[in-house]
């Protein structure tokens, strides 16, 4: 019987990815109902070095694969995490939806006969059955995914879909060692991309968003001078970033950045479509401005004007200002 769950810890140019922990907190959600253990395991040449920030609350064991490679390498991967869950049968297998992943996730899971999603941003329990919540048709809706008849699990999670536990744990630790082929690739060097963006919105607690309300390119800067004014740094909504008003690096959503530091939120003249709230889920406190009354922001926004951006931005500039 299947029973637990393993999660595979990311990391690359010798050090450890946020998602690592992120997929703990994701892991915890549903470790009631499964049963056993949460192991963490490190795949990679001398991955001790990640032992005490990976030892947090959630974690059962942790377990350390050394191979010939510090960085990733499909094939190395792949063999570990089967000889992994070959010895502990775990029922769930959580990895990170990433450019490594996506290099090995599904031929292990067609291999192994494992149920399999990726770009996952939600777990649950319900009759007894694993549901596993992706985006579908262009992420204008969510989807949930069951798994009959499959005994074993492989989700990729999308980074950011949840907060890193904050507390300490005592985890077991030992080394795993397996047969690992050799190499087919070898990575020579990172080359990294050219900036596309001028802030991380991740990591901002207070963020003032506006949305396709703003009308034009042009009232881009006042809500920007507003921003400044408050503290604030500025987000967008998709629409606003699909138009090159404001940097892709500046879009709060499913195909964006999520607020997952973010204690307050300012959404002003964003409807709330589903995808721009899959982006703002963990903020405390969600303050919403929009004409329309019935629209979806203020179904999770804590407090909520209905008013006219323009004129809510004068008037804080007056209080503020």
């Amino acid at each position: 019987m299947t029973q637990g769950i393993l999660i595979i810890a990311e990391h690359r140019q010798q050090a450890l990815r946020p998602v690592s922990a992120e997929l703990i907190t994701a892991a915890q959600s549903v470790r009631g109902e499964l049963g056993g253990k949460v192991t963490l395991a490190v795949i990679g040449r001398g991955g001790r070095r990640f032992e005490s920030a990976l030892a947090l609350e959630g974690v059962d064991e942790l377990v350390f694969v050394e191979t010939p490679e510090t960085e990733f390498e499909s094939d190395t991967w792949e063999a570990a995490i089967t000889a992994l869950a070959s010895e502990l049968q775990p029922a769930l297998i959580l990895l990170a939806h990433s450019v490594d992943s996506m290099a090995f996730a599904a031929a292990l899971a067609v291999r192994q006969g494992y149920g399999f999603a990726t770009d996952v941003f939600g777990l649950a329990i319900e009759a007894g059955s694993l549901l596993a919540t992706r985006g579908g048709y262009g992420q204008k809706l969510n989807v949930e995914l069951e798994f009959p008849g499959r005994a074993t699990v492989l989700l990729a999670v999308r980074g950011g879909s949840f907060k890193p536990p904050l507390g300490a744990g005592r985890p077991v630790t030992r080394d795993f060692e397996c047969q690992i082929p050799k190499a087919r690739t070898r990575n020579v060097a990172y080359i990294e991309p050219a900036s596309t963006g001028d802030i991380d919105m991740t990591a901002k607690e207070f963020i003032l968003s506006v949305g396709r309300g703003v009308g034009e390119q042009d009232n881009i800067e006042r809500f920007r001078e507003l921003a400044e004014t408050l503290g604030a740094s500025l987000g967008c909504s998709r629409p606003v970033a699909d138009s090159g008003w404001l940097p892709k690096s500046r879009q709060i959503g499913q195909s964006g950045k999520t607020a997952v530091q973010c204690k307050l939120y300012i959404a002003m003249g964003i409807s709330g479509a589903i995808q721009h709230l899959a982006g703002m889920k963990h903020v405390d406190t969600v303050i919403a401005v929009n004409t329309d009354a019935n629209a979806s922001i203020f179904t999770v926004a804590r407090y909520g004007v209905v008013g006219d951006m323009f004129e809510i931005a004068d008037e804080l500039e007056k209080q503020f200002g």
